[in-house]
């Protein structure tokens, strides 16, 4: 194990060996040390790094150190993480983009990620999307976010309607045209993300629970939806 002591002025070969060192602050220090010191050689580790760290906070040194190196080199080649096989990779990469926030990048950000199979890409997509989004793809990205309306579970959900929020008025349509739709979860969901919408600070609460009473006695049985 390398100590810590030697990782911020060691060479390369020494910090690229504490990335992979088996204890996570060993790691951690190792990705701090990348950033406080950013040399374009590293970039390539770091996104491999980020692909497999299964420690949150070093994954979240590692997008950090990542933002410190030139945005000519990051962007490029954090954009091709978007298309791996693996799920983290996809996610920590959009969540770098995000961080990094430069525009460029926007065209990268497709329709296949934001409806991504894996719940913790499409809401890495959802960020990365509202914080590089150009002023006039506002609406287009706000009727494409409202097709998920209804996806995963409440955390899952939460962030989808905080990523339309971000979107401000733009959301406003495109969530409203959900908020009668035939199935009882976008249907409250949809009505959750409108609540949010005319204020943020307003508790997030889909009800659920009453959707699924629909779903399981049908539409008649139930009765009207309250509103």
């Amino acid at each position: 194990m390398v100590p810590i002591d030697q990782i911020f002025d060691s060479p390369d070969t020494r910090l690229l060996e504490a990335l992979r060192a088996p204890g996570s602050s060993t790691r951690l220090q190792a990705a701090l040390a990348a950033g406080t010191n950013p040399r374009p050689g590293l970039v390539g580790a770091l996104i491999a790094r980020c692909a497999i760290e299964p420690d949150f906070y070093v994954r979240d040194m590692l997008t950090w150190a990542l933002t410190r190196h030139p945005v000519e080199i990051t962007v490029p080649a954090v954009r091709t993480e978007l298309g791996a096989a693996g799920a983290q990779a996809r996610s920590q990469a959009l969540h770098t983009l995000s961080k990094i926030g430069d525009g460029s990048a926007w065209p990268a950000i497709t329709r296949s990620l934001l409806r991504d199979a894996d719940d913790e890409v499409a809401r890495s997509a959802w960020r990365a999307a509202v914080v590089l989004v150009p002023a006039d793809g506002r609406e287009a990205l706000a009727a494409e976010l409202a097709t998920q309306l209804g996806r995963g579970d409440r955390t899952v959900q939460l962030s989808l309607s905080r990523a339309l929020v971000a979107l401000g008025d733009h959301a406003g349509p495109a969530v409203q045209a959900r908020s009668s739709s035939p199935d009882p979860v976008v249907r409250a969901h949809a009505r959750a993300t409108e609540r949010l919408l005319r204020d943020p600070d307003a508790g997030f609460d889909p009800d659920i629970a009453d959707a699924k009473r629909i779903i399981a006695l049908g539409p008649e049985r139930a009765g009207p939806a309250a509103c």
